[in-house]
């Protein structure tokens, strides 16, 4: 899903890292030092799941869990998808280092939207909310991630139009991969270790030292 260096125009680029230094900032906001390690760990998940390419038609596909990362790090996830994107450009030219602010609005964007959406099952009360409502969350994620990579295409010029309908179409098949994988994902944090998941609100036995989910 990276966008390649050389493709897109000035002012989208320039919108692009102006969106990212905002979002960073404010997602970064009195971040404690002991959130780090937690930060790190699902960085270097989303750093190597990202590395994974299949080829479909005229473009390629990979495994992105942004909407993973938001349903674990909240709002923290931005800074980790950035650090991740960083990474990825300066080690393995994937994207490439003027794009990535682009790239960070896209995969960073939509893991916090994919966490509003997480957020949201405290509103409903059934059976497996957490399985349905991280792979919405999961779906979500990668569904917005792919609708800015075709807005940004689209808007770089007519010869990009086509190219970006395809690259939507493309990732269908991860939205439907990456649903199932976050819902498992949430479903089995949630009864292991619920207070791993972003925004959790613990049952006063959970909080008492149980392990008990909400």
């Amino acid at each position: 899903m990276h966008i390649s260096e050389g493709v897109l125009s000035a002012p989208v680029l320039i919108t692009g890292i102006v969106g990212t230094a905002v979002l960073a900032a404010a997602t970064m906001r009195k971040m404690d030092l002991e959130e780090i390690p937690k930060v790190s760990v699902i960085t270097s998940v989303f750093f190597v799941s990202s590395l994974i390419h299949v080829p479909i038609g005229v473009t390629s596909v990979h495994l992105i869990l942004n909407g993973l990362v938001g349903v674990i790090l909240g709002w923290r996830a931005f800074p980790a998808v950035l650090v991740g994107l960083v990474l990825q450009a300066i080690l393995f030219g994937h994207g490439g280092v003027t794009v990535i602010g682009v790239n960070s609005l896209m995969m960073g964007g939509g893991a916090l939207i994919a966490y509003i959406v997480w957020k949201q099952r405290y509103h409903f009360s059934f059976k497996r909310r957490e399985f349905i409502f991280g792979a919405l969350a999961g779906a979500t994620g990668v569904g917005i991630s792919g609708i800015v990579l075709a807005v940004a295409l689209a808007t770089t010029g007519e010869a990009f139009h086509a190219v970006a309908g395809a690259v939507l179409l493309a990732h269908i098949p991860i939205i439907i991969i990456e649903a199932g994988v976050v819902g498992a994902c949430a479903e089995f944090l949630s009864r292991v270790k619920p207070e791993i998941l972003g925004g959790q609100r613990l049952a006063p036995s959970t909080t008492a030292g149980s392990d008990a989910a909400v």
